[in-house]
């Protein structure tokens, strides 16, 4: 039997993440929970996209991913189950799933359509779960939906480049536990716009002029401890999803500041990489 997993704003304090693991349970008691986080944003639907976007790929094909973010049903906001690179997502039509469809296209979209069968004023708990035991037991998208072809897309998404070619516009798009701040530049466009030249990365006063790939590349252990820069030590290196983050080298948030913090970076501030 396959794993279902929860992603949600619902906190750790309210009843609504028990709740919904309890009816799963009521219908398949012998199917596996994973929660993936339970403390996204309320309502953010870029952090919710990158949490599931970097999850999903670590659990094993036909996973199902229940998204409980900004699920209430509206005429603009319709709840949908994709299948999507061997898994499948159930959450609402608002953008979530956009940011995984921009690599990987969706093999199959419906539009779940059984709310006239559900009574329901908390969709998590009545309809996705629904869904997602009717797929855990071998059920096909067919049967709880109408299929479409396109889903909603999270709006300016995509970093700009200019047209010269010297300059990418990125924007934070998800700032972690450790005050780390990634941004919707990739790798791959970075290197397939740079071509080898330098750069330089600026975030508000922060310059970067070199990308690492891992926090402790940013340190020269070649150097006695009691001589070298390491904690507070600012840096940026593509992260284990290949986005360009901006970090403080074991940063403390809570004592000495982060990345976020430091920089005076929130979500959506702007972050550019100028090559030479």
């Amino acid at each position: 039997m396959p794993i279902i997993t929860l992603t949600t704003d619902f906190g750790e304090k309210d009843h609504f993440a028990g709740a919904v693991k309890g009816a799963i349970y009521s219908e398949l008691p012998d199917i596996k929970i994973v929660d993936i986080s339970h403390s996204v944003s309320p309502f953010h639907i870029t952090e919710a996209a990158y949490i599931i976007q970097n999850a999903y790929r670590s659990f094993p094909k036909d996973t199902i991913h229940l998204i409980g973010i900004d699920s209430e049903l509206t005429p603009e906001n319709k709840h949908i189950a994709v299948y999507l690179d061997g898994h499948y997502f159930i959450c609402a039509n608002n953008g979530i799933i956009s940011m995984l469809a921009s690599e990987i296209n969706p093999e199959k979209i419906v539009e779940i359509n059984i709310h006239d069968r559900v009574e329901s004023n908390f969709p998590v708990l009545d309809v996705f779960v629904k869904v997602a035991c009717h797929i855990a037991r071998g059920g096909t998208l067919d049967v709880i939906g109408k299929v479409i072809s396109e889903i909603k897309q999270i709006r300016d998404l995509r970093p700009v480049v200019n047209s010269e070619n010297t300059q990418i516009i990125g924007n934070v798009i998800y700032i972690d536990n450790y005050g780390n701040v990634v941004c919707n530049i990739k790798k791959s466009l970075f290197e397939e716009i740079g071509k080898g030249r330098a750069y330089t990365i600026q975030a508000r006063r922060a310059k970067f002029n070199e990308v690492y790939s891992n926090y402790s590349d940013a340190i020269n252990f070649d150097i006695p401890p009691e001589k070298r820069e390491e904690d507070g030590k600012k840096l940026a290196l593509w992260n284990s999803s290949n986005y360009l983050e901006l970090a403080i080298y074991k940063s403390n948030p809570s004592t000495v500041g982060s990345a976020s913090t430091l920089f005076g970076l929130e979500y959506w501030d702007t972050i550019s990489v100028t090559f030479k």
